[in-house]
């Protein structure tokens, strides 16, 4: 029996991450593997007061620390959120609100320091456990993650390669989606992924007891309905309601239903968490609520080329 936890989309919430970390002592799992997007998309200034006492505002309110237990206490509540927090003072943030090339340099710094702590947290807590740990960015993650996450000689990047999870079952990844509205780091085509889905296939030897951990789930497949968007990347209201579509790449679809592996684990479209059977082919996405500091995964247990049993987790 080969058991399984997966989960994606954790954008930078360390709350989520050090559960993830968890899950395999909580879900008695042997493997691990993390589904792409998992760097945050703002951060946080903290800034030094004249009298001594540090203030940061988000989400709409204000956060003042008055002494070095606090501001330690201030900057663990913002990675929870899945920012990062960033200190500085005064006259340092009067010219970061009029130099936006400025705050795009230091938020990359922080991003990648970030993902560089999690790597290490992950080796601290899990090498020499006998449990393996696989990360690959996702669309929304930038390239520059990605020696940091090879660097490590426990945590293995998967993207675009194929690799063993035991003697029996192969893995093959990417965090590439089909274009977005948003034009994020890691788009292509629905031709260029295809090609490079292919080429992974290519060098699995049975695709019976292959899992395919693609961040974009397969079109029209009722795991990748999301809202419609405006030109305005604003939602669609049609009759009251909120207009939705499907969302997810054709090229997953061709390649699942082609290639007919065993799983396939899939993430992206944060709202739209379930499971469909593609032929012989489970296909699952456990969503995402990192905002609320909420994990969603799924337990998979695999034995004798079957989804023995499989289940939806949230904690």
């Amino acid at each position: 029996m080969t058991r399984i936890f997966f989960a994606t989309d954790l954008h930078g919430s360390e709350k989520c991450f050090l559960k993830f970390l968890n899950a395999s002592k909580f879900y008695k799992t042997d493997i691990l593997i993390m589904g792409g997007d998992i760097t945050g998309k703002l951060m946080i200034p903290i800034v030094e007061q004249a009298n001594g006492s540090f203030e940061a505002k988000y989400a709409d309110a204000k956060r003042t620390a008055r002494s070095t237990d606090e501001l330690h206490a201030l900057e663990k509540e913002i990675r929870f959120e899945g920012f990062y927090p960033y200190l500085t003072k005064p006259d340092e943030m009067e010219e970061l609100q009029n130099d936006e090339h400025k705050v795009e340099v230091i938020f990359k710094k922080l991003m990648l320091d970030n993902v560089q702590r999690w790597v290490d947290l992950a080796e601290q807590r899990l090498k020499g456990s006998g449990v393996s740990v696989y990360i690959t960015g996702g669309n929304d993650d930038l390239p520059e993650i990605t020696p940091i996450l090879q660097s490590s000689d426990y945590v293995v990047d998967p993207e675009e390669k194929v690799v063993s999870l035991d003697s029996k079952h192969q893995m093959l990844s990417t965090g590439w989606s089909n274009p977005t509205p948003w034009r994020t780091p890691r788009e292509c085509s629905e031709e260029e992924l295809r090609a490079k889905i292919d080429e992974m296939a290519s060098q699995v030897k049975d695709f019976k007891n292959c899992i395919f951990n693609l961040h974009v789930p397969p079109i029209d497949s009722g795991i990748d309905t999301a809202p419609k968007l405006d030109q305005n990347l604003k939602p669609v209201v049609e009759g009251g309601e909120i207009a939705v579509a499907p969302a997810g790449s054709s090229a997953v679809r061709t390649a699942i239903e082609k290639h007919k592996p065993l799983l396939a684990l899939h993430g992206h479209i944060h709202e739209s968490k379930g499971f469909v059977n593609l032929g012989r082919t489970l296909c699952i996405n456990p969503g995402s609520e990192y905002g609320e500091g909420i994990l969603r995964g799924v337990i998979v247990e695999l034995a004798d080329g079957k989804v023995k049993n499989y289940l939806l987790t949230q904690g």
